[in-house]
């Protein structure tokens, strides 16, 4: 059993729920078959096994170090991230027309997917840089794509976003760095950035930051920001790496997890003049970063799903060859010990990562899709909803699975018992990693408020309604097929509770009051949403069963107990969240600062 992937879940996911295929049949991915698909997944999870995850372990407990004002790192990870390179997985997503493989999205997530499992302090470096160019791609002049894409796509140069700073944290609004103008165009950049992963590192040739400035008279908060493409080192128009532009690393961020990734506090323009370019256009730079936090934040959700993965597989595996105890009825001290697999709360506990982790897979999945059909919809009609039903789901899919595959991870932990607690096994490293998602790009309040306070009022709840219809669709589906009347009663009752809650807090004069149990809310309303994705995979299993679908009973029966354990023990605490809220308690808004522990 492999350490970092169920291959047959993938495939159930991708294929036999969310009919993959299909985008084989649109012009932009008519290149692409199943058999290619699985081809390129091979290859990737051969890299990932054989040059990632042998040193995962020794990355995590020798971390960076800086030293003489450069970072020190295991030479381990330069080697990995070069076989990744010479694979093609820095492209792998990019548009042919840029030098890409033009892979659809949902594939490149399940590709780097496997290294985020494997290796995540290494698999970060990949995947900012990806996403780095993303940006220069969309918003990026002829020229900057064309000195600064052909290197990032071929993993010679990585690529960083820079957004927090030390007195401002996540709130944007706040941020001070500057940019001026200077005489040939480019502008000059002075300031200092914090909790920047990969801000710096021996490995690549140089790295490109794109940084969120002020500009002189610029409006106030976030309106005034604009984006700037700011290298380590000056690139001459021929795209050749110059001398340093003044980008020092002021120090390294110590974290409890993703150890091997860099994180940096950086100061721009402090030794000398930083010289960066406009991305886009000016007080844009926040629609514009939000091009490449949207994609980050259905990253960073799948990676808190692989990290879930992978402690629910190594737990796995050891349940059932660690022999302790007997069962309860068995009172003889002589008799044999039973795995403990045997034991019904280690079941239980298998179970609630099942639940949680292949839950989180088809939430993360389904939103890559629904990049790749809007990405070849047709009807403009049809690709703008798309896009508000991607907007919807998006803090849904970061937070959601940040929260409940982190709590996955807890419990592989317990399934080891004290084993579990030692770093001679890796599932408490997979915890430390998992931790950190919660407060990658936006943490569950931030996200709580976004979906409470904009997405379900965004065109007078058109976004809710489309993911509403979505679930109806589900229902009926299951249905259709038979003995599922529990479950469609179950997320039917839940939808109810969602619709109701949304129109009172809607409507609610005080808008502090309606909001501050938004994180109550975001979290039931990932409940429901990942109810209803149970429900679909229960019924594809169903379909599995009656046709043999490439997969043996035992798999798809699983599937159908997964969905009565997401139904019985997670979906109940949606309407109990939903209840909270639906009454605006004030508990925690009306609350003095005083009052926690007297004055």
């Amino acid at each position: 059993m492999s350490q970092i992937v169920n291959r047959r879940d993938l495939d159930f996911v991708l294929f036999e729920c969310l009919e993959m295929e299909r985008l084989f049949q649109t012009d932009r991915y008519s290149a692409f078959d199943r058999a290619g698909i699985e081809a390129v997944l091979d290859t990737a999870q051969a890299i990932a096994e054989e040059r990632f995850l042998p040193f995962a372990s020794t990355l995590d407990a020798n971390e960076p170090k800086f030293v003489d004002g450069k970072v020190e790192i295991m030479p381990e990870v330069g080697q990995a991230l070069a076989a990744f390179a010479e694979a093609g997985f820095f492209a792998a997503g990019m548009d042919e027309a840029q030098g890409g493989l033009q892979l659809p999205y949902v594939a490149t997530s399940a590709i780097n997917g496997l290294f985020t499992a494997a290796n995540l302090g290494v698999a970060s470096y990949a995947f900012l840089t990806t996403a780095n160019a993303n940006v220069i791609a969309a918003f990026g002049t002829d020229d900057q794509k064309a000195r600064f894409l052909p290197p990032m796509l071929e993993g010679r140069w990585f690529g960083t976003m820079c957004l927090s700073e030390p007195q401002a944290g996540s709130s944007l609004s706040d941020i001070r760095t500057l940019a001026e103008p200077r005489e040939d165009g480019t502008w000059r950049l002075t300031g200092s950035k914090m909790w920047i992963s990969g801000g710096d590192q021996e490995i690549s040739e140089t790295i490109v930051h794109l940084v969120l400035a002020r500009t002189p008279g610029a409006p106030p908060g976030v309106k005034g920001l604009s984006l700037f493409l700011v290298p380590k080192h000056r690139i001459g128009p021929d795209g050749a790496v110059g001398e340093r532009n003044n980008v020092e690393l002021a120090g390294l961020n110590h974290k409890m997890g993703h150890r091997g990734t860099t994180n940096c506090l950086l100061n721009f323009g402090e030794k000398g003049e930083c010289v960066g370019e406009l991305v886009g256009g000016l007080n844009k730079g926040l629609a514009h970063m939000f091009h490449m936090m949207n994609e980050a934040r259905i990253g960073v959700g799948h990676g808190a799903v692989m990290s879930g993965l992978a402690g629910y597989l190594y737990s796995l595996d050891y349940a059932r060859t660690r022999p302790q105890g007997r069962h309860p009825q068995d009172k003889d001290p002589t008799s044999p010990q039973v795995p403990i697999i045997e034991h019904a709360d280690v079941r239980r506990m298998l179970m609630a990562q099942k639940a949680a982790v292949e839950g989180g897979l088809m939430l993360s999945a389904y939103c890559a899709i629904l990049v790749d059909r809007q990405k070849t919809a047709v009807d403009p009609e049809d690709a703008a909803q798309l896009g508000l039903l991607l907007d919807l789901l998006t803090p849904i899919v970061k937070s959601w699975p940040s929260e409940y595959c982190l709590e996955a991870n807890k419990l592989a932990i317990q399934v080891l018992g004290g084993y579990g607690y030692t770093r001679d096994y890796p599932v408490e490293r997979f915890y430390r990693d998992n931790r950190l998602n919660h407060i990658h790009e936006g943490t569950w309040a931030i996200h709580g408020l976004d979906i409470l306070g904009r997405k379900v009022r965004m065109q007078d709840g058109a976004a809710l309604n489309l993911l509403v219809g979505r679930l109806n669709e589900i229902i009926a589906e299951a249905e259709a097929a038979g003995d599922f009347d529990e479950e469609t009663a179950g997320l039917s009752g839940a939808i109810e509770a969602l619709l109701q809650t949304t129109r009172i807090v809607v409507d609610c004069p005080d808008l502090n009051r309606g909001l501050a149990n938004a994180t109550l809310y975001l979290n039931a309303f990932g409940h429901v949403v990942v109810a209803g994705l149970w429900l679909w995979q229960a019924v594809r299993a169903r379909k599995g069963l009656e046709t043999g679908v490439s997969g043996d009973r035992a798999f798809y029966e699983g599937k159908a107990a997964a969905c009565r354990y997401a139904f019985r023990y997670m979906l109940p605490d949606a309407l109990t969240g939903f209840s909270v809220v639906r009454s605006l308690d004030d508990t925690c808004l009306s609350l003095t600062a005083e009052q926690f522990v007297g004055t």
